[in-house]
């Protein structure tokens, strides 16, 4: 192997040829006879501006793409969805309940400490910490781990979370129940580490750019608000000598058009998303660059379940079954997507769902039942429903308000009036109970039905439609304990059929990923349901 970088940096600027099995070790798991292009520097759409870069104050995908470079949790995944090791070489448990994880030790952060349990320990009671007020903290408390339910809720200290640090080494989990599926959790955003003397010292300031310490295969290089955010290589990276890519620049396009102009000008190898409008020009004469693949992830509208008029499940349920979910899927996105009626997608693993009785109508049957119910609610034609449906800006989410909107009022007769705002103020309205309706996606956080149907439970805190049932939340506890893979499953197809029965949102289509991908890039992992894409396994093929 060539252990010597300044050998591998000259291999890399001459685009000479992966030719041997030592130097494709070295790389990105590089084919033999792959032509690496001379600069090794990424551009990819990220949609929008990041809200922050703290993964304790993050709840959106976009700040995901950036984080999973920056921060590296105990576990990753492959290319095929699968958990791999990350800072933790290896993990036992003998009753799912407590798990000991042993972290390699040559993981380091960027300014060269140690990579430690204590880390772990750290982080993980700064992201339960009410004082820290991490939006995402029913996800820790949905990890069972011990005493993280009465420490969100202000009753125990932070420090009574069920994790210690045995040694540098050696990190022990305690969990209140058994979770068999806890390993696979800790890769989410909201579990990986931060560097605390960092944070001690800079406050909230730590994640800017030179301020900022990671542990990840890249370091936080240049952060221009609403223009770009650029990472570049981290030498103290424990597997930094098999990254190919030098730099990656996240772009913040939340216009698609543009977005796709910038690719098809060869400014861009990844875009976030492809204009629906352009989606079949772009397949017919850029078909090496269309990349749609399955995902992990619903789009649907939520209502404000405890403001008037949407508090009425008729109305919730008249306007959910006038939309025409073929038409969204089929024409206006045009791109693979499935028509919705569960909130968790049929991709994900084990799940096995029934068919709602109102997925099983025509839309001409749903369309009169509507009718019938708004009626039942009070309003019809001379006596419209008004009101307004928020959604973040986006030309696919504009098209797709809109065409809900014009199903609405000719269908039902309904005044809508649509509402657009960027993403950070987006998420504050939907966070306070400020919208009707609002458009939102879930994409799951794990390959398992918990990570989207924890998110209509009473207590989750991006719970935003505001659906308190408590028959539901008793199914959801009940899910968490039994350690029957098959129960589990049947309670999660019940825990839909109440969705289905109390509609508090309106699920629209069943995601697919697609993007402009330029055949120079490398290493793609196209099979992994929850897009979780490491810069790290990327490389650039000379063209």
């Amino acid at each position: 192997m060539y252990k010597n970088k300044i050998t591998q940096a000259l291999l890399l600027s001459a685009g000479l040829t992966v030719a041997t099995a030592s130097f494709s070790a070295l790389a990105a798991d590089v084919p033999a006879g792959t032509k690496l292009a001379p600069v090794q520097e990424l551009i990819r759409g990220n949609g929008t501006e990041v809200a922050s870069l703290d993964p304790h104050k993050t709840e959106g995908v976009p700040e995901s793409h950036v984080i999973r470079d920056l921060l590296e949790g105990l576990v990753n995944q492959d290319a095929d969805g699968n958990t791999i090791p990350g800072v933790a070489e290896r993990w036992e448990t003998s009753d799912n309940q407590t798990y000991t994880f042993y972290l390699r030790k040559d993981a380091k952060w960027s300014n060269g400490d140690p990579v430690t349990a204590q880390d772990f320990v750290y982080s993980w009671q700064r992201a339960v910490d009410p004082a820290t007020a991490s939006p995402y903290s029913w996800y820790m408390e949905y990890t069972k781990m011990k005493n993280a339910k009465e420490i969100i809720a202000g009753e125990k200290a932070s420090t009574t979370l069920g994790v210690k640090a045995l040694d540098d080494h050696t990190l022990v989990v305690e969990l209140d129940t058994p979770l068999p599926y806890f390993v696979m959790m800790t890769g989410h955003t909201t579990m990986k580490p931060v560097h605390k003397g960092t944070i001690e010292k800079h406050g909230d300031e730590w994640t800017r750019a030179g301020n900022y310490v990671s542990n990840g295969a890249y370091m936080l290089d240049r952060w221009v608000v609403n223009e770009r955010l650029e990472l570049k290589r981290n030498p103290n990276y424990w597997d930094d000598s098999k990254t190919v890519i030098n730099k990656v620049t996240f772009l913040p396009i939340e216009n698609q058009v543009a977005e796709m102009n910038r690719f098809l000008s060869g400014e861009i190898h990844i875009t976030n998303e492809v204009p629906i409008e352009h989606f079949r020009r772009l397949q017919r004469d850029h078909a090496d660059s269309v990349s749609v693949v399955g995902s992990l992830c619903t789009y649907y509208y939520g209502f404000n379940n405890q403001k008037p008029p949407l508090d009425d499940v008729r109305v919730r349920k008249a306007l959910s079954f006038a939309i025409d979910r073929d038409v969204i899927a089929n024409a206006i996105m045009g791109q693979g997507e499935k028509p919705a009626y569960f909130l968790t997608p049929e991709i994900t693993a084990g799940f096995q769902p029934e068919m709602p009785a109102y997925g099983k109508m025509t839309q001409q049957q749903r369309l009169a039942e509507a009718k019938k119910l708004l009626e039942e609610a009070g309003y019809n034609r001379s006596n419209p429903l008004r009101f307004n449906l928020l959604y973040n800006t986006s030309e696919n989410h504009r098209k797709v308000a809109t065409a809900i909107q014009s199903m609405w009022r000719s269908g039902l007769g309904v005044n809508v009036t649509l509402e657009n705002q960027e993403w950070k103020t987006y998420l504050d309205s939907r966070r306070e109970g400020n919208f009707d309706v609002t458009r939102a996606g879930w994409c799951g956080d794990y390959n398992e039905a918990s990570s989207f149907l924890t998110l209509m439970k009473s207590s989750n805190s991006s719970n935003d439609p505001r659906y308190h049932n408590e028959e539901y939340d008793a199914l959801m506890a009940k899910a968490m304990a039994t350690t029957s893979e098959k129960e589990r499953q049947a309670i999660y197809a019940q825990a839909e059929k109440l969705l289905a029965r109390d509609m508090p949102i309106a699920p629209i289509y069943q995601y697919v990923k697609s993007r402009l991908l330029s055949p120079q890039v490398g290493g793609f992992p196209s099979n992994n349901a929850e897009e979780k894409i490491y810069t790290k396994d990327l490389y650039l093929i000379a063209k």
